[in-house]
């Protein structure tokens, strides 16, 4: 599909959890889902503390009214809070199901079974305790669900080979509308070195479409990007 960025003059759907959402159709989204093991209870207590301050002290009650704030205040609180949580996920915290190979190819078949029919799928990644991914709904499918019957899916294979049950993933992911080429152009590079910025050399898998099992250089040469810039861009 062409690359088309988020548009400020279209319609926009918006619904809010501990995570703003934004829905608009015909757009590419950056998408994190992490299991619910993944952030410890006083890791992620500490950072949404940390995060609270900041808002209060720009007289803002939750990160839903980020929109008050001028581009640079809000580019400083993706700077300090989106970028830190994706850090702490990289720490590798909890059981990290998806670093085994069987576990993790559950998930990428249901990352590729939609791919074109339903969705198109960019660059992503399969993290130890996370994924990220790029992906552009068709015009009706909703994101929602398309993430859902990854996880959900994936779900019940992971926890039966794994021989367990209950909640696999956490409820809520982070999902952020592509502003821009230059904005596609960072996720994707975010993404294939993401691996090697969390220090890993295996237990994770990199893809395009339904390609996998894909090196960091080669995703970066598909789109012809260099690897460079911080991971606190994000």
């Amino acid at each position: 599909m062409p690359f088309r960025p988020f548009n400020p003059n279209a319609p926009v759907s918006r619904h809010y959890g501990n995570l703003p959402h934004w829905e608009q159709q015909g757009t590419t989204y950056f998408v994190t889902s992490r299991l619910a093991d993944s952030l410890p209870g006083d890791v992620i207590d500490h950072w949404r503390a940390l995060r609270d301050a900041w808002l209060n002290a720009r007289g803002l009650a939750s990160p839903e009214q980020l929109d008050r704030l001028g581009g640079e205040e809000k580019q400083a609180y993706h700077r300090e809070f989106t970028a830190r949580f994706h850090e702490l996920l990289d720490a590798g915290h909890g059981a990290c199901p998806l670093s085994d190979a069987t576990c993790a190819a559950f998930l990428i078949r249901r990352l590729v079974e939609g791919h074109v029919s339903r969705y198109h799928l960019d660059a992503w990644v399969i993290m130890p305790n996370h994924f990220h991914a790029l992906v552009e709904p068709e015009e009706d499918s909703d994101l929602g669900d398309i993430v859902q019957r990854w996880k959900g899916g994936s779900a019940r294979e992971i926890n039966l080979v794994r021989g367990i049950s209950g909640k696999l993933w956490h409820r809520e992911a982070f999902d952020h509308i592509v502003r821009s080429e230059a904005q596609l152009n960072h996720f994707r590079r975010y993404i294939a070195m993401n691996p090697s910025r969390a220090g890993l050399k295996a237990g994770c898998v990199l893809g395009i479409g339904a390609e996998s099992g894909l090196s960091a250089d080669a995703v970066l040469e598909r789109y012809g990007l260099q690897p460079k810039q911080s991971t606190r861009e994000l």
